[in-house]
């Protein structure tokens, strides 16, 4: 199954626990706007590639639409209308303004110098143009994309809308002295943490003591590694793209994450990361998904567990800071057997949130400070885990169909404000 499809079960499952109207279910299931795209960019060698790049545009019924754009060979345009669908529903659980968008470009940004990135980035973002803005459709940093390519983008709009005043607004995760947010780096993170110990103070513990283990450390993985260290839990162990290390009794995830940047993978870091004594070893992306720990933090790409090896998952709780990383079928394996699922359209929605609040600062002209951001983020998790916890508890359902069941509460409240009094749904028309 795809993760398009993928999604569109997990939409019906939702409103089929609802009962959520046929107008809305249809208005859901199918995006608003897609757009492909193909331009070409002038290699270093002189020769001339062509490039496919894709955006889409979901529901804007709550708001413009909102979403990340990622650079990746593999990219195609069943994962980007999946992904934006779940924008949608992600920013409704939050309870933020905005649709749901993303976008991508097939390409291995690995394999381009600088300068062949910026063109790919701008070329696309003239590609795109027509249908993004301020108040239509906000990029934000994904997969291979950073805020330098963001600075990129806004800059390059800037070129196409000369007139637009609040032009920094158009795209989120900036850097700092072109608009961007203090706290936007570790907000994926930090959110994922406060919704669990909101679910952990639900049921009487605390996260000290409680051991960990992450998939994907990248920046949320590793961000999540330190503070979920800051507040005495114990990472046993950290994997990315290339392999990873166990310590059976924990380790320094700051030490371990530099020792990275210095090596290039986590897996040769196994010494360098400090430990406490116990069994150590090295481990693949495979290896953590079945070993013996409280919490297993998913910080990595879709689709990590399925039916395959969903058997051999021990954690008492697993957090999905990645889009997708379990299958339909995967979930309702883990929660028939016990373990707690903590979803992506709730753990993974504190980076969208502080993208939000960096679209409201560069709208009003602002700069917040870091315990401004730091606050809100914190309010805005704690509330969003409460309605969901709330609606679980009204259903008697598992925390990923109550999210959906809350986020197309709030779509069909809009789809139905929008069209209440229209005559056939127009509002500008004349005789």
């Amino acid at each position: 199954m795809s993760l398009y499809e993928n999604t569109q079960k997990l939409i019906n499952r939702a409103a089929d626990t609802m009962e959520l109207s046929e107008e809305v279910r249809k208005v859901v299931n199918e995006p608003e706007r897609v757009l492909s795209v193909n331009f070409h960019i002038h290699r270093d060698d002189g020769k001339i590639q062509m490039v496919k790049g894709f955006r889409v545009q979901h529901n804007t019924l709550r708001g413009p639409a909102k979403g990340g754009v990622r650079f990746h060979p593999r990219v195609d345009m069943g994962e980007v209308k999946a992904l934006a669908g779940w924008m949608t529903i992600k920013c409704a659980v939050v309870d933020i303004p905005y649709g749901g968008s993303k976008g991508g470009v097939e390409i291995d940004p690995r394999d381009l110098s600088e300068g062949e990135l910026e063109q790919v980035t701008r070329q696309f973002t003239q590609a795109i143009a027509p249908i993004i803005g301020p108040r239509r459709d906000v990029p934000a940093p994904d997969v291979y994309t950073n805020a330098k390519i963001m600075n990129w983008i806004a800059d390059e709009y800037h070129c196409v809308h000369p007139n637009e005043d609040d032009y920094l607004a158009v795209v989120t995760g900036k850097s700092l002295d072109n608009g961007g947010s203090l706290g936007r780096d570790s907000a994926t993170a930090a959110g994922g943490v406060i919704v669990l110990e909101s679910y952990l103070k639900k049921t009487g513990e605390e996260l000290k003591g409680k051991t960990v283990a992450i998939q994907g450390f990248g920046n949320a993985g590793h961000h999540a590694a330190r503070i979920l260290a800051e507040k005495g839990a114990k990472i046993v162990a950290v994997t990315d793209s290339k392999g990873g290390i166990y310590v059976e009794n924990g380790f320094d995830p700051m030490k371990a994450h530099s020792c990275k940047l210095e090596k290039g993978g986590i897996g040769e870091c196994l010494t360098e990361a400090g430990s406490n004594g116990g069994e150590e070893k090295k481990i693949s992306n495979e290896d953590i998904l079945a070993l013996e720990c409280d919490i297993l933090v998913l910080a990595a790409l879709e689709n990590q567990i399925t039916e395959a090896n969903v058997n051999a998952v021990k954690a008492k709780v697993v957090v999905e800071l990645a889009n997708g990383p379990i299958t339909p079928e995967a979930h309702e394996t883990l929660e028939n057997k016990g373990t707690t699922v903590i979803p992506d359209i709730l753990a993974n929605a504190g980076g969208v949130t502080v993208s939000y609040y960096e679209w409201e600062q560069n709208l009003r002209h602002e700069k917040w400070t870091e315990e401004a951001v730091a606050e809100k983020l914190e309010k805005s998790q704690r509330q969003a885990f409460e309605d969901v916890d709330k609606v679980k508890d009204e259903f008697k359902t598992d925390y990923r169909n109550a999210s959906y069941i809350l986020a197309l509460r709030r779509i069909e409240s809009a789809f139905e404000e929008k069209h209440s009094g229209k005559a056939h749904g127009f509002s500008c028309m004349t005789e």
